[in-house]
């Protein structure tokens, strides 16, 4: 795994060497669970009073990232839905992304779920349990404007250098097909490591692609060379066996695909509605 120096660095350093950095998201609920009971609306345990305590990476625009000194994002909101349902608040721990394969801070007990942009799969199904599915995802490759190349494929037959998230399904679809990524540890560093030239094009989520490029600056640079349709969807996680937590986030994502939260909130978060994300089939 790569590391880069920067703001994420130090956010860890500046806390114990268990815990992440806790950020209050925007939820709407106004109940702030002073009762001090552990136990939510519909008989959910929550590791801590009066909130739901979400693991998430930070950051990972249009998902969740910080804006304004707020944590916000598609994940954020939708995830505020199953706090306010619960009667709680949602208070979310930044975490590094390798703890979300192996469920690590679930297991601890220090957070109740985790809401990371985070693929469906069967190696992390074996760690952890995922909500239905609630986004599919495409992988796009991203690359200078002028560079000649117009594929992954194109990458590969220039021996360019191509840059992915450590421990993402980018990374591991980039090594599928032959490449040696250079790894790096959040999106932002992916998106500095083409800017600075250290890689000359980036394999990410789509979604992540259409949010930098909201930017003129990274619009005017860079263009989208290849869209890679990879069956990838996003699921909520919960400790193995967390029954009751998992259904009330199954039924907030129901809820909000079926009166209209669901599409404005990927209106707001992501783009033009796409209908066919808001109802993936669980595979």
């Amino acid at each position: 795994m790569h590391t880069v120096p920067g703001r994420r660095i130090r956010v860890l350093a500046a806390t114990t060497a268990t815990a992440g950095l806790v950020l209050v998201a925007g939820c709407t609920s106004s109940d702030s669970g002073g009762s001090g009971s552990r136990t939510a609306a519909g008989g959910v345990e929550l590791v801590k009073a009066g909130q739901l305590t979400t693991c998430t990476h930070l950051p990972y625009p249009p998902f969740q990232s910080e804006i304004d000194g707020k944590v916000q994002g598609f994940d954020v909101s939708l995830v505020d839905l199953v706090a306010k349902d619960l009667g709680v608040r949602q208070q979310i721990v930044d975490t590094p992304f390798e703890n979300f394969k192996t469920g690590a801070f679930l297991n601890s007990g220090q957070c109740d779920l985790a809401a990371a942009g985070m693929t469906i799969t069967e190696e992390r199904k074996k760690n952890v349990d995922f909500s239905d599915p609630y986004f599919d995802a495409t992988q796009a490759v991203l690359a200078d404007r002028g560079s000649g190349v117009h594929s992954l494929a194109d990458v590969k037959a220039k021996g360019l250098k191509l840059g992915a998230q450590a421990q993402t399904t980018g990374e591991d679809y980039a090594r599928s097909k032959g490449f040696d990524p250079v790894s790096f540890e959040s999106s932002d560093a992916v998106l500095n490591g083409l800017r600075t030239g250290q890689v000359k094009a980036v394999i990410i989520d789509y979604p992540v692609v259409q949010g930098w490029l909201k930017n003129k600056a990274d619009a005017g640079a860079f263009e989208v060379v290849d869209n890679l349709n990879t069956g990838e969807q996003y699921g909520f996680t919960v400790k193995k066996g967390n029954t009751k937590l998992l259904a009330a986030v199954n039924e907030a994502i129901k809820d909000a695909k079926a009166d209209g939260t669901y599409k404005k909130l990927y209106e707001k978060w992501i783009g033009p509605y796409d209908a066919s994300a808001a109802s993936p089939s669980a595979s």
